[in-house]
């Protein structure tokens, strides 16, 4: 797909989401996305970028599969096994998307279909599943495994009083397979963008190819977390510049950390200069200066 162009066609839509994100810290709420982002990255790296576009929102993600709608489902199955003590809300829907450019230049997804997977996402209980009637009786066709999977959950209406008839994903109908030795030991390293999502069975495995990233010159951004039943980390890409600082957006908040005060400090400034306001003191936090802004809709 072309960066410049803009679609609009009838795909899976998977919604995750932080359940209660909007209760935790601004601190805490950064970790779990982080942890979040990483999981995403994993799950998704399987599919080709050319089939997928991720809408990163506040408290999650929107994730349109534009080629193979089974795609969403086994990519929600695989987020469900890794989360560990992420309480997530998932929602899966069959809808209409419009595949634009956002300003800043990423391809993003509105529409009727993300809109109601969210819908359905904001049904779920913390570790729940949910699908709606679309999904389901659209990937029920394909394969009778997975029609076995969906069990009736009954209607529920949203906070706009529109019924949904949803079913529940019957996680334990998956088989679940211990991987091959070589596998436990060695780990996996995904691009996700900016970043580098380390993950593997055993820790070491990870510790070492982090050991491996930052002899080129990677600096760590998430320490080695458990998630799920494997151990997973971030860092930057290898020629990344150690005195760059990071931006990261949760709605209207921006986080912004980095190796030094000063450089903290500067950034800060240049925000608050394009109209942000600085809502707290720069602090250290998890091994760097950290900063939170409101941007208020600010552009950057």
């Amino acid at each position: 797909m072309a960066e410049s162009s803009s679609r609009t066609l009838v795909c899976s839509v998977l919604f995750v989401d932080l359940a209660g994100y909007a209760q935790l810290p601004v601190t805490d709420l950064l970790r779990q996305k982080r942890v979040l982002n990483a999981l995403l990255a994993q799950e998704l790296a399987r599919v080709p970028k050319a089939d997928r576009v991720v809408h990163d929102v506040e408290g999650g993600a929107a994730v349109a599969f534009l080629a193979d709608a089974e795609a969403a489902l086994v990519a929600a199955i695989g987020i469900h096994t890794d989360a560990g003590e992420l309480k997530l809300r998932m929602g899966l829907d069959l809808g209409t998307v419009h595949v634009v450019q956002d300003l800043g230049g990423q391809m993003v997804v509105v529409g009727d279909g993300v809109n109601d997977a969210q819908r359905v996402a904001a049904c779920a209980e913390a570790g729940q599943l949910l699908a709606s009637r679309a999904y389901r009786d659209m990937v029920s066709r394909l394969s009778a495994d997975h029609a076995a999977l969906f069990d009736i959950a009954a209607l529920r209406t949203d906070v706009q009083r529109r019924e949904h008839e949803l079913f529940q994903v019957r996680f334990s109908a998956q088989a679940q397979t211990q991987p091959a030795r070589g596998a436990q030991d060695a780990a996996s390293v995904f691009d996700a963008g900016p970043h580098l999502i380390v993950s593997g069975y055993e820790r070491a495995a990870v510790q070492r190819a982090l050991d491996g990233l930052a002899v080129k010159g990677a600096r760590v951004i998430s320490p080695i977390v458990r998630v799920g039943e494997k151990w997973m980390a971030s860092c930057d890409h290898p020629e990344a510049r150690q005195s760059e600082c990071k931006v990261e957006k949760l709605g209207y908040t921006s986080i912004v950390t980095g190796p030094t005060r000063q450089a903290v400090a500067e950034k800060v400034e240049e925000l608050v200069g394009l109209g942000a306001r600085q809502t707290g003191e720069i602090e250290m936090e998890g091994g760097e200066w950290t900063a939170v802004c409101d941007t208020g809709g600010a552009g950057r």
